[in-house]
């Protein structure tokens, strides 16, 4: 990638729609316009004004298509360079037509996230701000957009800012100290030291503490359906989804392969996986589903562990029990407008339960809520002020910064020489920068900016 080239790309879904953008960003932007654009009135560009006309071909004029087109000039744009924009049909042919006329003009197609990544690069955001816009578009539910909204405001990266100033005013003073040795570090000025240490320790594990759920609210979760034959695990699938997506019969063994769907839990985006029903078969294709149906159980966030009330505990819930020893579960107490049969084993008496109709509907909205209050807490539940971190990555550069810093207390409290703390500050400064992306390096840059997508 190379910051000084003018680049080119459709920054509108492929196929067909309404309209297309194809989005130029460089010094070169304002005279491929001219190059491209016919102005119904006037013949220059003025800032953030949207102009109608035509875009011709640069190399015999014809017209390919009716257009609109507005250009942003640095540094007030999304890169901080100069921003064309041209709006036109969103037929598949006729955007690519006029890219290819962008790029024949001397613009370079753009890599994935480049043009995020020279906004990140002329300083208008930061890393977390960044990432925040991929979530932005990747938002499933509101809370998971909320979220991201905030980071993308500068939220999050605010509160990682009151963390490095607070390391810079400590560092600052130990260096002070180093450079002054005569002035002794007494017990008020060890107090102060102390102050701002602790307090950036505690709001970095504030943030620590908030990240499963920031990465529940991003991310989602996945929850698999399990029980035995005819237990009603699609017809829970379809009581949550609110539609009949499972096919429900009374013959054991309908169900025989994964069905997946996504449905929207008060803000939390849940992946149902409705599983066939456990039990011993000599049929090889339920069993094969069946066999399918065990191995999703490490690999879920959640098990549904439905049981019909009016049957009694036997061997197939059993082999059930044994198989989710150990994950997060909920016990489902399905068909509870029957009589009740069941007698749950001593064992399972500390499983959060549901009791519920999945034919009447009956209590589902309780599970609703129990899914829902398993993994999100506190603030998160209601997210219009919640902030946190959501990547695996802020979590481990706040976990080594908080590592160091502990470091640091314990060589102050030992009384380690003032030039070894210093390096500890340093490197907890450097932990903290790789969040916002002042310390990071190309190769993480490299790897957040290739999930993009191409024209953002």
């Amino acid at each position: 990638m190379y910051i000084e080239d003018t680049i080119a790309a459709i920054s509108t879904p492929q196929g067909e729609g309404g309209i297309g953008i194809v989005r130029v960003s460089g010094n070169r932007a304002e005279a491929i316009g001219l190059r491209l654009f016919r102005f119904r009135k006037g013949d220059a560009f003025s800032s953030h004004f949207l102009h109608y006309g035509a875009l011709v071909a640069p190399d015999n004029g014809a017209v390919l298509d009716e257009a609109m087109a507005v250009l942003m000039r640095a540094p007030h744009s999304y890169t901080r360079e100069d921003v064309l924009e041209l709006h036109c049909h969103g037929g598949m042919l006729v955007v690519e037509r006029i890219l290819a006329s962008a790029l024949a003009c001397g613009a370079r197609l753009a890599e994935p996230g480049e043009f995020t990544r020279r906004a990140f690069i002329n300083g208008r955001i930061d890393l977390v701000q960044a990432e925040a816009v991929m979530d932005v578009i990747a938002a499933k539910t509101e809370a998971s957009l909320a979220l991201a909204q905030r980071q993308r405001a500068g939220a999050l990266s605010a509160r990682i800012d009151a963390v490095r100033q607070a390391l810079t005013r400590s560092l600052a003073f130990i260096e002070a100290s180093i450079d002054f040795p005569e002035e002794d570090i007494g017990e008020t000025d060890t107090a102060l030291l102390l102050s701002g240490v602790n307090g950036a320790l505690d709001e970095i594990g504030s943030l620590l503490d908030g990240f499963d759920e920031g990465r529940i609210l991003r991310e989602g979760i996945s929850v698999l359906i399990v029980g035995k034959p005819n237990a009603g695990k699609s017809s829970l699938l379809n009581r949550l989804l609110k539609e009949n997506r499972a096919i429900v019969t009374h013959v054991p063994g309908t169900t025989r392969d994964i069905i997946e769907e996504t449905v929207n839990l008060g803000g939390l985006a849940v992946r149902l996986l409705d599983t066939a029903g456990i039990r011993h078969t000599d049929d090889v294709v339920e069993r094969e589903g069946i066999n399918r149906a065990l191995d999703k159980i490490p690999q879920a966030d959640l098990v549904l562990f439905v049981l019909d009330s009016s049957r009694p505990f036997n061997v197939e819930d059993r082999q059930i029990l044994d198989a989710v020893a150990g994950k997060t579960a909920i016990l489902v107490l399905n068909k509870c407008d029957l009589p009740l049969t069941l007698e749950l084993p001593a064992e399972m008496g500390e499983l959060p339960r549901v009791a519920l109709s999945a034919g009447t509907g009956a209590g589902i909205d309780g599970l609703r809520e129990l899914i829902r209050t398993t993994f999100l807490r506190g603030t998160a539940l209601d997210s219009r002020e919640f902030v946190a971190i959501s990547r695996a990555r802020h979590r481990d550069a706040l976990t080594s910064a908080r590592s160091v810093l502990r470091q640091f207390l314990s060589g102050l409290e030992g009384g380690r020489e003032l030039e070894t703390l210093a390096i500890d500050l340093r490197d907890a400064l450097s932990a903290v920068g790789q969040v916002t992306g002042e310390t990071t390096t190309d190769d993480v840059l490299d790897v957040v900016f290739s999930s993009f997508c191409i024209g953002k």
